[in-house]
């Protein structure tokens, strides 16, 4: 009978306190539903609707709030920008359900956890427009985070990775899309009527990536056209954001249920742009408040 693995102190760092490195969340702190926003700020706004706080930690851009909301236990936790926070959010997220702290070793029991970030977004189609809420029943990955994990062809959409690269004509060299299914038992719980059921791009980057042109020129002008030309079997690309496709696919891997839902504030194929969009991702956040 084999020893289990003793997770080195380099690669899972604990604080003095106890706390994992990053989030500085000890285990008890944490939540099996979790709310996720990438603005530190916007956690404030979320924890304004708690009937009780148990924490307040903040760490860099990691800042997180447990408490109540109509009896459920929620932390809500802010990602900052990119999937490279996610994987560092994901990670240790889920040592603080599975790995104990105190033996470093894999928990016997995994615990899951629920997973729902709410974010911002610009719409790609005619039916995304400013406003509107688009929830990401698959994430497509222009990022490249999930190839670093073992078996991850395990929870991507091969035939739709295959009809980006011939339908997009796809001229970035070194990096491939992936495509990842949101948890479909978590879709159907957050999204009502009021929820556009879309698929998502997650970019590594805002200008660029997403087709922004400032004083340098693009690789590939024509890409955005492409994007919003796409259809594989009646599944269109409807939004662009920058987190989805790292949460969907590490999620995914660790057996936890995760889906990213978005308030729609830029009109990519209109070109125009909503930057008081408070009210409208007040809305979402009730909404997922209720429905989580």
């Amino acid at each position: 009978m084999s020893s289990k693995r003793i997770i080195p102190s380099s690669e899972l760092i604990i604080n003095a306190d106890g706390s994992v490195f990053h989030l500085h969340l000890r285990p008890e702190q944490l939540a099996d539903k979790v709310f996720l926003v990438g603005d530190p700020a916007r956690v404030d706004m979320v924890a304004s609707r708690f009937e009780r706080i148990e924490c307040n930690v903040s760490s860099r851009e990691f800042h997180t709030i447990t408490g109540y909301y109509q009896g459920k236990r929620i932390t809500v936790v802010s990602h900052g920008i990119g999937t490279d926070n996610i994987d560092i959010v994901l990670n240790e997220l889920d040592a603080l359900a599975n790995i104990d702290f105190e033996t470093r070793q894999i928990k016997d029991e995994l615990r899951q956890l629920t997973l729902v970030r709410v974010g911002t977004s610009g719409g790609l189609q005619d039916e995304t427009p400013i406003g509107s809420y688009v929830a990401a029943v698959h994430s497509v990955g222009f990022d490249g985070v999930l190839y670093f994990y073992a078996d991850s062809q395990r929870v991507r959409h091969r035939a739709f990775e295959e009809a980006l690269i011939q339908q997009l004509d796809w001229q970035l060299e070194g990096l491939r899309p992936y495509v990842v299914p949101a948890d479909p038992s978590l879709i159907e719980q957050i999204c009502g009527s009021d929820i556009l059921r879309g698929n998502t791009i997650a970019a590594n980057g805002f200008y660029g990536p997403q087709g922004r042109q400032l004083r340098l020129a693009l690789q590939d002008p024509g890409l955005n056209a492409k994007i919003q030309a796409f259809d594989h079997e009646g599944l269109r690309l409807t939004n662009y954001e920058m987190e989805s496709s790292s949460l969907a696919g590490l999620a995914a891997l660790m057996g936890h249920r995760a889906m990213t839902v978005c308030c729609i504030i830029a009109g990519r194929k209109a070109q125009n742009m909503n930057t008081d969009y408070k009210g409208s991702i007040e809305g979402l956040i009730d909404l997922v408040l209720e429905r989580i």
